[in-house]
């Protein structure tokens, strides 16, 4: 054990729970607040306090549902409009704040640093950081065309944490940019551009990156397809591994549709002392940070790099007193490999690096609960730390496009003085003045494509998206290829990048078009 004596506010994570749902009968299957409600009663039990920790939880933060998130309209139940004051009503909990977080990917990180700070400012004492998705047993009614009974209203005043800011411009959004399986497989192509490798060569190399991650979620007890794959397997297109947006198959992209739930106890050194939870379950936040790279994805300086990952990890770290070489344990936000990838970059890990860069196994292996995943990969790293006193881990987030980020540290290892973080808006504006592109949204001359991706359905190439550069102003452009069936397999068995052609815009107002010469 250190010898070194955290102060009285310092904030821990003092209790994990999660746990996955695999029952089929959607009337059997239990509602993503009941399955909350049993990952905080795990977290709860693993605490050592068990439900004698309700009376003393002044703050239950909850992550945002997929149903509430925008353009979840057609989600027509699963709505909870105080969803903090139900979870703490079954649980018997009185919280005197009752929070919900924004939707992405970043949620759960972005509510653990948010929550950390309450507690080192007194305005916290003890928190219960929850959230769940039971998105496969909401699709299996919705095909079914049924309506459960998932909604409940409890009164009192929720608050409302973060930003619910759409993630696309309205141009964007025209050219179905805002579906993360249509922008991701752009980042990888861009990815690809920069590293001179053909698409054949850099799939295998993707299979590589992700295969590590199948072996890790085939030993994880709540991973949704606990399933060891091949890198030759994860790479090569066939009837069970279609291509979804170009170059990605399927086992290269996350699973919405799973049910899982996870939950953390926050709590300060003082009042963890009070209550008599064990030190050997303290888990520190030694290091955080949050911010967002440029917002719209037509604005963004390339699409291989993110800024704010970069000013994040090194924030993180500073506050820490870490560098990135004493990690012993990551989990990096892995919804599909590109993430993978320009996380790995910009926090300076070495392609051929032996760590893991998962501890679950990831959102296509592990399952990507909505907005609630990185409360798993928190959750499994406090067990990962625990089982190794002294080891210290690295938790990152990413929410809409690689657009919304969080990060923390963590360890067993007391932190020394007052735990503060830095601002976030410190550092925010340095990113939102990074130099980039002006954005032509009606373009109209000759132009070269930047990167692209050609959207597959279960029949084959549907249609292509294209950001691209005009030759006379280097001013950026979004818009589709013609959708004739030569020109988008020419697409998928040729190089595109930097290829010419000339880009109209639309005189009805729907989408550019971009044809390649």
């Amino acid at each position: 054990m250190s010898n070194v004596q955290p102060e009285d506010r310092t904030p821990i994570l003092v209790g994990c729970g999660q746990l996955v749902q695999k029952e089929k009968d959607v009337e059997k299957a239990k509602s993503p607040m009941h399955l909350m409600a049993d990952a905080a009663r795990l977290a709860a039990a693993d605490t050592g306090l068990g439900d004698a920790l309700w009376k003393a939880v002044d703050n239950i933060t909850v992550v945002r549902f997929i149903t509430d998130s925008p353009d979840s309209g057609r989600l027509t139940f699963g709505r909870y409009p105080n969803a903090p004051k139900t979870l703490g009503n079954m649980l018997g909990a009185n919280a005197s704040k009752n929070c919900y977080g924004p939707t992405g990917g970043n949620t759960p990180q972005y509510l653990v640093n948010h929550t950390a700070e309450l507690i080192a400012e007194g305005e916290t004492d003890v928190a219960l950081v929850a959230g769940a998705e039971c998105f496969a047993t909401l699709m299996r009614a919705l095909g079914r065309g049924q309506t459960l009974p998932w909604h409940d209203e409890p009164g009192g005043t929720r608050i409302d944490i973060g930003n619910e800011r759409l993630g696309v411009s309205e141009v964007e959004k025209r050219h179905k940019v805002q579906y993360p399986v249509n922008i991701y497989p752009m980042f990888e192509n861009a990815i690809r551009g920069q590293k001179k490798l053909s698409v054949r060569e850099h799939q295998l190399e993707i299979g590589r990156l992700m295969a590590p991650f199948t072996e890790i979620a085939a030993k994880h007890p709540q991973a949704w397809f606990p399933v060891s794959r091949t890198a030759e397997e994860i790479a090569t297109p066939g009837d069970d591994n279609r291509y979804v947006g170009f170059p990605y198959t399927k086992y290269m992209n996350a699973i919405m549709q799973v049910d899982q739930a996870a939950a953390v106890v926050m709590m300060s050194v003082k009042k963890a002392r009070e209550l008599g939870v064990p030190e050997s379950k303290w888990v520190y936040l030694h290091g955080c940070g949050d911010a967002n790279d440029i917002w719209y994805l037509s604005e963004r300086v390339n699409f291989h790099s993110s800024p704010a990952i970069r000013t994040i990890g090194r924030k993180a770290l500073d506050m820490a007193g870490w560098s990135i070489g004493d990690i012993d344990f990551f989990d990096l936000y892995s919804c599909f490999p590109s993430a993978v990838q320009i996380g790995r970059n910009e926090l300076g890990i070495a392609e051929d690096d032996p760590r893991p860069l998962t501890v679950t196994g990831g959102l296509p292996y592990f399952g990507g609960a909505g907005n609630n995943y990185v409360m798993h990969s928190i959750a499994t790293m406090m067990e990962k730390l625990r089982a190794k006193p002294g080891s210290k881990g690295l938790c990152t987030s990413n929410g809409w496009y690689v657009t919304k980020h969080g990060l923390g540290l963590y360890s067993t290892e007391p932190v020394k003085g007052p735990w503060k973080r830095e601002n976030p808006a410190s550092y925010q504006a340095e990113i939102d003045n990074e130099p980039h592109p002006q954005v032509d949204e009606t373009p109209n001359g000759k132009a070269k494509i930047e990167t692209y991706t050609v959207v597959n359905g279960r029949d084959g190439p549907d249609f292509s998206i294209v950001f691209g550069r005009l030759d006379d102003t280097g001013a950026r452009f979004v818009a589709h290829t013609p959708k004739d069936p030569v020109t988008l397999m020419d697409m998928m068995e040729r190089e595109q990048l930097g290829r010419g052609g000339t880009v109209k815009a639309a005189s009805d107002g729907s989408v550019n078009i971009f044809t390649p010469e």
